[in-house]
């Protein structure tokens, strides 16, 4: 098995090679780093690589199960984690020039990780503070699509998404905040599921953006990503809000069919004024098609969506003042960080904590979909992934706009707190991923799993890998 083969084999068989003694922890990590080493500069998508550190960390894996320590479940897997996210020894960036000290331990998703066995090879760019769906930053740069370089690979954990599409990760940390893992996976080919509020825990910090915001992995396949959350669901101490626990383990999920389910589909955003492309309108069809195929009732529905923006943008802007008031060097974040906090004192932690409330009650409405259907189907995104350059000499209300058609589909389930996936449906005339989201009921991400898992079994996607990367 060569590195490429090695490194696409995903989570699930790595861990298995590992365990059974096929091929060392440093074989996998020392795999990672040479595509990195080889594909990252013309993708961007690594803020630091951690090489040395990663290498050493995988012989100590490799040390402790020759001594008879039993292997975790994702032994010796190389992993990449969003520069939001802490990992000790690493400065926390949040995609800016502002912080400069190493963090003293991990945040507790990068804990769980490596206590089941993963390696963190390195951390992953971002847009600055995560507020955009392109990921491009004064401090590092474009991040670029593995399928066309030229062309976005969304964000905020576009990063993220860049280094497992292109085979440089297994797999990736990421947050969405109004569709910071589905926007990435959607426009790089990859499964991602924004689980629900709770269920993975942003220790050690409360929350992330207040109601809006979760930590998940971006993965190659379903099965990958249900592992993952396998390891990483539960709460810690501190965490402000505390998902019920789901039907079945993650992993258990995707091994099992769902039998016949009722899902509604719609092409409309929850954005006014934004029209998808007629491309993702087809691919939602074809979904449509494939679900009926596998003997579910798929049916047309008019999901009624509330307009969110009261209890978003509150959110939005207190979640940026939260995590800059961390910063070492607030002179020295961007144009537009500093036009976002402008704007943030507008909404003090009162109009905040309104917002909330207000997100509860919005989360009724847009809930009573499911009253008639167990899954709601959509577009990821309305928009292809555009040129890289999409804030350039853009303020915070030009890039608002510019983002709006990205996260028009999304944004409205962080408000409400329901689980949502990005599933891959193909590609489009240009060469580039097409998408679809399935939205589940609250604390029902068992069902979009099994759903997701049966896309996948009538139509792999994992196989396909951009030329770049080949």
């Amino acid at each position: 098995m060569d590195d490429t083969e090695l490194i696409l084999a995903g989570v699930a068989r790595q861990a298995e090679l590992v365990r059974t003694g096929a091929v060392s922890a440093r074989r996998l990590v020392e795999a990672s780093l040479a595509r990195i080493e080889r594909l990252d500069r013309h993708l961007g998508a690594f803020r630091v690589v951690r090489a040395a550190q990663a290498l050493a960390e995988a012989d100590a894996r490799d040390a402790a199960r020759a001594a008879g320590a039993p292997a975790g479940p994702l032994e010796g897997v190389p992993v990449a984690v969003k520069d939001e996210l802490d990992v000790t020894g690493e400065v926390t960036t949040f995609g800016g020039a502002a912080n400069r000290t190493p963090a003293a331990r991990d945040s507790e998703a990068v804990r769980r990780l490596r206590a089941a066995g993963a390696v963190v090879v390195g951390k992953t760019t971002m847009p600055e503070f995560g507020q955009w769906p392109f990921t491009e930053s004064a401090a590092y740069g474009y991040t670029r699509n593995p399928w066309d370089t030229a062309r976005t690979p969304g964000g905020s954990s576009g990063g993220s998404a860049a280094a497992v599409a292109a085979g440089l990760a297994t797999a990736a940390l990421g947050g969405d905040g109004g569709g910071s893992l589905r926007i990435p996976a959607a426009c790089c080919g990859l499964f991602a599921l924004k689980p629900q509020r709770g269920r993975v825990s942003t220790a050690p910090h409360p929350h992330l953006w207040h109601a809006l915001g979760t930590v998940g992995p971006l993965t190659r396949t379903v099965l990958d990503s249900a592992l993952l959350y396998d390891v990483l669901a539960g709460p810690a101490a501190g965490d402000r809000w505390t998902a019920r626990p789901t039907r079945t383990g993650f992993a258990e999920a995707a091994r099992t069919e769902p039998g016949r389910l009722r899902i509604g589909y719609s092409a409309k955003p929850a954005a006014p004024g934004v029209r998808p492309h007629p491309e993702h309108v087809r691919a939602l069809h074809a979904t449509v098609r494939a679900l009926r195929e596998l003997g579910h009732d798929v049916r047309p529905v008019d999901p009624r969506y509330p307009d969110t923006t009261a209890a978003f943008v509150p959110q939005f802007g207190g979640g940026v003042r939260f995590e800059a008031a961390g910063t070492e060097r607030p002179d020295l974040v961007e144009r537009r960080t500093r036009q976002t906090l402008l704007l943030a004192r507008l909404t003090p932690e009162p109009v905040v904590a309104r917002a909330v409330r207000a997100g509860e009650r919005m989360a009724v409405r847009a809930n009573q979909v499911f009253q008639r259907i167990d899954l709601l189907l959509t577009p990821t995104v309305a928009a292809r992934p555009g040129p890289v350059g999409a804030l350039d000499g853009a303020g915070m209300l030009r890039a608002a706009v510019r983002s709006l058609p990205m996260i028009a589909y999304t944004a409205l389930w962080n408000v409400t707190g329901n689980p949502a996936a990005s599933v891959p449906a193909g590609f489009g005339s240009d060469g580039l991923p097409l998408a679809v989201q399935l939205v589940g009921r609250e604390h029902d991400e068992t069902t979009v799993v099994q759903v997701a898992a049966q896309l996948e079994a009538v139509r792999p996607w994992a196989g396909r890998l951009p030329d770049l990367a080949r």
